[in-house]
């Protein structure tokens, strides 16, 4: 998608600090982040949001959670804990419109429930 800025961060065409890049997901740090490490892994292929998922991308996802353990064990949280947000469509917070694991971790997080 041309004017979605993921996709544009995944072709080189804005710069990122990445962590991980393969032919499948990209993770870079957030620009405006929430916790002390917090750092988006977003797919390489476009997909909008959890809605617009299909059984096809069903492997992606999982590899998505498999990679953000990796980064999590990676940058020292795994001991300490951290959260994996995904946020779906504009009222429950998604402001980029391609799907992405927010990994935050590095201070104590307040209890969701």
């Amino acid at each position: 998608m041309s004017d979605c800025i993921f996709c544009k961060i995944i072709n080189g065409e804005l710069p990122s600090k990445n962590v991980y890049r393969d032919e499948q997901i990209v993770a870079f740090h957030d620009i405006a982040p929430a916790a002390p490490t917090h750092i988006l892994i977003v797919p390489v292929q476009h997909i909008e949001s959890v809605n617009t998922m299909t059984d096809a991308d069903e492997k992606l996802i999982g590899r998505l959670f498999t990679t953000a353990k990796g980064i999590a064990e990676k940058e020292g949280l795994s001991e300490r804990g951290y959260r994996l947000v995904v946020n779906t469509n504009a009222e429950a917070g998604q402001t980029v419109f391609h799907l992405h694991l927010h990994l935050l971790g590095g201070r104590q997080l307040r209890a969701m429930g």
